[in-house]
């Protein structure tokens, strides 16, 4: 997870006492790692809000820094830290029980007490409820009450336990702005009554929709950011597929959560061959296939099997895990079965009709028949102004005009794609090729 040092815990906590011998210091560290979100969602459960929790948590993180090193770790780790940031909440609300109306005040402890009653669990039954109290967490920071950015910036704050500062990174946003969109999302929570809840059946598809959504997002941020200066942003990934393999344990027959559990570990399955040891880019054909992972495309693609296996028609991310399969089962570049990927892109449109996934039909196209015939879909595209601004656009033209022989185009094309482009190795690949065509930026 981003910005966890050795010697830190959870999202701006203490360092580690220096006493602390090394293994006990890893072992301290690896439960605060696991028991993160675990630990908030179940204190969001208990107090009922979400910045008491956090500063609960926190509290709890920050008592077992100062005692586990001299006392030994906890039998349950995880009920040590839930019952300790539990008891500083009340704590703390007594101490300012003030600020609080009598009615306000018999409410909320009544309701404390009570979630607390049923708090001392073991074994499978104690394991459900905290995988239920994630799940409600989830489904709570992606309600459809909240805007988009809103529900993801959430979710990377209280499921993915990333810093404030890390979420502005991602948005490209201040931090103060970050901050008070975080403040306005919670608040919006607590003014709106948005229940912390599994939502009914009857309600599910479409907010599993959502949530589903906001995981891929974090995944794509990771997988293809849009700026900075490496290729992938891998705690991103990591944290998105932790997610979805979540969802997917919780909901292992509903077919959403594979297809995307597959889709994101057949592309994630690539990662270490996609750049050089500069960090440049490695194209899909110049791959060492022999670098990706294979008990990940393994698994990914028994997840693709299942959600094809599942009664009603495909969904998008199914048929995207599906191209990706094709990618991953080809033993070479040459291999690939392009027909069946053109044919699969035409099934996505159908099912989710959006620019960029015509501009993937495009280039899938181009490999089947030919540059010319791809590189009218890519004009097409362009003369409608539907992907102004986006750089894979003029860039997967200016690769088609490469091809074509048509230098003085491919090189305009390339400049266009440069103009548009914020990430340093994308960047300097556009300028190779650029180069090579004996064009200068």
């Amino acid at each position: 997870m981003p910005g966890m040092g050795s010697r830190s815990i959870p999202r701006g906590g203490c360092p580690l006492p220096e006493a602390a011998e090394a293994p006990q210091a890893r072992e301290i560290e690896r439960i605060f790692r696991a028991e993160a979100a675990r630990v908030l969602a179940t204190l969001i459960r208990l107090l009922g809000d979400f910045d008491l929790a956090e500063d609960a948590a926190q509290d709890a993180f920050s008592a077992a820094l100062e005692q586990w090193p001299e006392s030994g770790l906890p039998a349950n780790p995880r009920a040590w830290l839930v019952a300790t940031g539990r008891n500083g909440a009340v704590d703390r609300l007594r101490r300012h029980r003030r600020f609080l109306s009598k009615r306000q005040e018999i409410a909320l402890f009544a309701a404390i007490e009570a979630e607390s009653l049923l708090s001392p669990v073991r074994g499978a039954e104690e394991e459900s409820r905290l995988q239920d109290d994630l799940l409600r967490l989830i489904f709570t920071c992606c309600h459809p009450a909240l805007a988009p950015e809103a529900r993801v910036a959430l979710t990377l704050r209280t499921v993915c336990r990333l810093t404030t500062e890390e979420i502005a990174s991602v948005f490209l946003l201040p931090v103060p702005t970050m901050a008070q969109r975080l403040v306005r999302a919670k608040a919006k929570i607590r003014e709106a009554g948005i229940p912390y809840a599994v939502p009914s059946d009857d309600l599910l598809p479409e907010r599993l929709e959502g949530v589903l959504t906001v995981i891929y997002l974090v995944f794509t941020e990771g997988y293809a950011p849009a700026f900075g200066a490496t290729l992938t942003r891998d705690e991103l990934c990591r944290e998105a597929i932790r997610l979805g393999r979540l969802l997917q344990s919780i909901m292992p027959d509903h077919p959403g959560p594979n297809a995307l559990l597959a889709l994101m570990l057949l592309h994630d399955a690539r990662r270490d061959a996609r750049s050089g040891p500069e960090g440049d880019i490695i194209l899909l054909e110049q791959q060492d296939r022999s670098r990706w992972d294979r008990a990940q495309i393994e698994e990914g693609l028994a997840l693709v099997d299942a959600a094809f296996r599942a009664p009603g028609r495909p969904s998008p991310y199914a048929v995207q895990a599906a191209i990706a399969a094709l990618h991953m089962r080809a033993s070479s570049f040459a291999e690939t079965d392009w027909p069946q990927i053109a044919g699969l892109y035409e099934v996505l449109l159908r099912l989710n009709p959006t620019p960029v996934i015509e501009l993937n039909h495009a280039v899938a196209v181009a490999m089947v028949d030919g540059p010319e015939r791809g590189l009218r879909l890519l004009d097409a595209i362009a003369a409608r102004g539907a992907l102004a601004n986006y750089h894979p656009l003029p860039a997967a033209r200016a690769d088609l005009l490469r091809r074509l022989g048509r230098h003085d185009e491919a090189i305009a094309a390339y400049r266009e794609a440069l103009a548009l482009v914020n990430l340093e190795p994308l960047r300097r690949h556009l300028l190779d090729r650029l180069v090579e065509l004996g064009g200068s930026h």
